[in-house]
């Protein structure tokens, strides 16, 4: 492909030493990333090594698979709190959600205050099958309330890879675009890293998040980089810094 080249940087390279990550599972045992809190350790650890300063950590709610209240999600990130002061970890590790677009979603933006990343931006995500029929609304519903959607990795959604004028409408609507790290590095495969390096040729990356949530994504930061475009990628790096403590 295009952008297989040689002499690429190795992605923990590119890490800035204060870098802020605004996407992980690092909560122990509430979704599908950490399990234990040693495996919460263990990642936290692991990525303090190689540059990141602090986290804002985001587990999963979805209905019927992860059923996330935010009360349960605060509590568990008060306990983890706990148990990395207890551990000598004391960088700042704040908590906000991964809230999947759906008909239920659509019904929580009403019944509760979301989990923000900061201020009123909010991390939200499609299905990888499908985007929802009402999406639009959805964001429009979520815009009206007064939050500002940040779309996790859009360049996962194999829908959009043969369409990408859908990212155009996105953008236009108001959707900020958190790129996956890993993507940069081929860990979900070339079409993936086609697709992110089409948007961050275009300038439409806007943050960037680990997606962190399990040990097999931690040592993939020791992959080199197959993009293109790496210089955008760079400068969405320090776009981070927006979610300073």
């Amino acid at each position: 492909m295009f952008f297989f080249k040689k002499n690429k940087p190795f992605l923990k390279d590119l890490i800035p030493n204060d870098f802020i990550d605004i996407h992980s599972h690092l909560l122990p045992g509430i979704d599908d990333g950490a399990k234990t809190i040693d495996d919460t350790l263990f990642l936290i650890n692991g990525l303090k090594e190689i540059g990141f300063s602090e986290f804002i950590t985001t587990p999963h709610v979805i209905k019927n698979f992860w059923d996330n209240s935010r009360a349960k999600i605060e509590e568990t990130h008060s306990a983890t709190s706990n148990e990395l002061s207890r551990n000598s970890i004391t960088n700042s590790f704040k908590v906000a959600a991964e809230y999947m677009m759906d008909e239920s979603f659509y019904h929580l933006i009403e019944k509760e205050n979301l989990l923000v990343l900061k201020d009123n931006y909010v991390l939200v995500e499609m299905s990888y099958l499908y985007p929802p029929l009402n999406l639009y609304d959805i964001i429009f519903h979520l815009q009206v309330a007064g939050y500002k959607p940040v779309l996790a990795h859009p360049e996962r959604y194999n829908f959009y890879h043969s369409n990408l004028k859908e990212y155009n409408k996105l953008k236009k609507v108001g959707c900020f675009f958190q790129m996956n790290i890993l993507s940069s590095a081929g860990y979900y495969g070339p079409e993936v890293a086609k697709t992110a390096d089409y948007l961050l040729q275009n300038n439409m990356i806007d943050f960037v998040g680990s997606d962190v949530h399990h040990e097999k994504h931690l040592s993939f930061f020791d992959k080199k980089i197959i993009l293109k475009n790496i210089d955008p990628f760079k400068e969405a790096f320090k776009n981070n810094s927006f979610f300073k403590s």
